[in-house]
């Protein structure tokens, strides 16, 4: 299909508009436009797709099964145009969005500690940190910092080694026998649960110590460490977790080790950023504020709340 035959972003937000209201009067009005336009929009629109997208059910609007399809790749387009349009509007101002992607635990856990005192040491850059699990490109994305767990390469990004890991059986002292369990191999009695980004962790594990099950694969299974944490407070089963990620529940007592044994990962935490970038203003400052806090969390005196003016979405 030639561009010339593409749908405008009039169309699309005439059609979203009109599929959240199911009313082109109502869509008109949030737009500004006439009823007739908006509906000589969509009509438009459906000539291009030669689909239908609404259909009158009782004097109202209904969408149609491929108007629903479409609905959903529509507010894809329309985010997208946004935030490239707000990435625009920012880009060599005195405010600028620094773009950082982070694992979802790593970010709860390690990184928002340490984001103490950076507002305020960097008045006119604003954070936008949002949680990657899957391979992206930072260039597409337009990402300026990511963290990452592995080992250590990222295409066309420089790479700083933050942290290793081991990982460590906990539960809650409750789902662990009186006395505790006397080998590892007794942990396969309780519910062993499993990390949908690490499958081969507790065979791993146990391999590490000379033993084998065939119920290292079995158990429920997490996305992010932090569901995998939480169901191991509700007395779930077993979570097999980096131990710095755990240390919260671990100090309360909300958490124990269920067996002492901790296995080193071979992997590590990184911290990388576009080779092109590294000398940007707004991407050196992070860096250096991390490296400066990698070892603990910022003891700056703030006067007010840091979550008050840093704009973060998940």
């Amino acid at each position: 299909m030639s561009r010339a035959h593409l749908p405008t972003l009039t169309a699309m937000r005439c059609f979203e508009a009109s599929a959240r209201h199911l009313s082109f009067t109502r869509a008109a009005d949030e737009l500004s436009l006439t009823q007739s336009a908006v509906s000589k929009q969509v009509a438009q629109l459906e000539a291009v797709l030669q689909h239908p997208l609404f259909r009158r059910v009782r004097k109202r609007l209904q969408v149609t099964p491929e108007g629903s399809l479409y609905l959903t790749e529509v507010r894809k387009i329309l985010a997208q145009v946004e935030m490239s349009t707000r990435y625009m509007q920012s880009y060599g101002g005195q405010s600028e969005v620094l773009n950082v992607t982070t694992l979802p635990t790593f970010g709860a856990r390690w990184l928002i500690p340490r984001l103490n005192g950076f507002r305020f040491r960097h008045p006119n850059v604003y954070l936008n940190i949002s949680n990657r699990v899957e391979p992206f490109d930072l260039e597409k994305e337009r990402i300026d910092a990511a963290f990452f767990f592995g080992h250590g390469t990222w295409p066309q990004a420089e790479c700083i080694k933050l942290l290793d890991e081991e990982v460590v059986p906990v539960c809650a002292p409750a789902v662990l026998p009186p006395g505790g369990v006397e080998e590892p191999l007794a942990l396969t009695r309780l519910v062993l649960m499993q990390s949908a980004t690490r499958p081969e962790a507790w065979h791993d594990w146990f391999q590490a110590q000379g033993c084998y099950t065939e119920h290292s694969y079995h158990g429920p299974r997490f996305d992010t460490f932090y569901m995998a944490l939480r169901a191991a407070r509700a007395g779930c089963g077993v979570a097999l977790v980096p131990r710095f990620l755990a240390e919260e529940e671990l100090e309360a007592g909300q958490l124990v080790v269920a067996w002492p044994f901790a296995l080193a990962s071979r992997d590590a935490y990184y911290l990388a950023y576009p080779e092109h970038k590294g000398e940007v203003a707004k991407v050196r400052g992070f860096i250096d504020w991390i490296m400066e806090h990698r070892d603990g969390a910022s003891a700056v005196s703030c006067p007010g709340p840091l979550t008050a003016d840093l704009p973060v979405s998940s």
